[in-house]
């Protein structure tokens, strides 16, 4: 059984058992959190597609860490008018742990 999530303003697929790594979430490490944007549930053949949501869908998830995604360096440069800008980045995550999905 699957379903797809949206968090952060991403949309994911997960299914039980699955680690996966979105965008930060204020919640503690260990502390069990109800997802209810559930947008599509899956069982087999059979798949059940929200009009935007499924209602009364929720996937339960527990949150292992918090943490922050390598550096995603930015250069900018403008050829002959001797411009550069250097500029680094890190974005923050949550991994979470999918223990189980209701339809």
């Amino acid at each position: 059984m699957y379903a797809v999530i949206k968090t952060g303003g991403k949309q994911y697929r997960v299914a039980a058992g699955e680690k996966i790594k979105v965008e930060q979430i204020a919640a503690e490490v260990g502390q069990e959190i109800v997802i209810d944007q559930v947008l599509a549930v899956g069982n087999g053949s059979e798949i059940k597609v929200g009009t935007p949501l499924v209602s009364g869908a929720t996937v339960t998830v527990t949150v292992l860490s918090h943490g922050r995604h390598d550096k995603v360096r930015i250069f900018k440069m403008r050829r002959r008018k001797h411009y550069q800008k250097r500029q680094g980045h890190r974005q923050n995550f949550t991994e979470l742990q999918i223990a189980s999905i209701a339809a």
